[in-house]
């Protein structure tokens, strides 16, 4: 699974890498993203033949959904059912992003305690997660008066809420002894494919979904403060300090 990450690059850098129109702006850097929060994300606009990069709240909530409760039980899709899960489904055909990332962290049982991991990139400056995205609004809002709906349509109402999730799938063979789960990476020749810039069929783009090679990662223990999301700064994915000052 995917449950806590980081993205440390500045959006600028971010938008070069992914060949995004836009910038977000005010997006800081952070270290210990946790559900809910925004993050960014890439997506395709079909009308306009651009890449945008925008901020999404993590944990998707489904275009028809009451409210937004079902989000954080939703942060992560399993890859093998997202393109028939009903939650899913027409965001998979339709609304698929990237979500960059500077690196992520997974915990390993050790008894009763869990002990943390980053995971970073070895050749790269950041991951590109498989993510889905899907557009809702309050449906209280139907029941407005019409004049109430002009004001809404106007920004004065219920906003629209954009949110994402993150694709999982099978651990590759350096993170199946943390957790047999991870979040799916794409590399760059794939990025086209995912997020609609050329036509792919379901089996196609099922066929993307696939664990990211071992030797394109580095995992080490990082400091349990990570396990907090109080704490987001700089010092939480450096390895951990053995004894005698020793980085692990």
């Amino acid at each position: 699974m995917c449950g806590r990450f980081l993205n440390s690059l500045p959006p600028a850098e971010t938008a070069r890498l992914f060949g995004t129109k836009n910038v977000a702006p005010n997006y800081p850097a952070r270290f210990n993203i946790a559900p809910t929060d925004p993050v960014l994300a890439v997506r395709w606009n079909a009308k306009t033949g651009e890449r945008s990069l925008d901020a999404l709240r993590w944990g998707l909530i489904p275009y028809g959904a009451k409210d937004m409760s079902m989000a954080a039980r939703l942060i992560n899709a399993r890859s093998e059912t997202a393109a028939t899960t009903a939650a899913f489904r027409d965001a998979f055909q339709r609304r698929r992003c990237l979500i960059p990332a500077s690196g992520f962290y997974e915990w390993r049982k050790d008894g009763k305690a869990r002990v943390p991991y980053a995971i970073v990139p070895t050749d790269a400056p950041l991951f590109a997660f498989a993510g889905l995205w899907e557009n809702w609004r309050d449906p209280s809002t139907a029941r407005l008066s019409a004049r109430a709906q002009d004001e809404a349509a106007q920004g004065e109402g219920a906003p629209w809420v954009r949110s994402c999730t993150i694709l999982t799938g099978a651990a590759n063979e350096l993170l199946a002894p943390i957790h047999e789960r991870m979040p799916v990476i794409l590399p760059e020749d794939a990025w086209a494919t995912w997020l609609g810039e050329t036509p792919a069929s379901p089996a196609e783009l099922q066929a993307l979904l696939k664990p990211y090679p071992a030797e394109r990662l580095r995992l080490y223990p990082v400091s349990p403060r990570v396990n907090s999301v109080k704490n987001d700064d700089a010092s939480l994915p450096e390895p951990l300090m053995a004894e005698g000052g020793v980085r692990v």
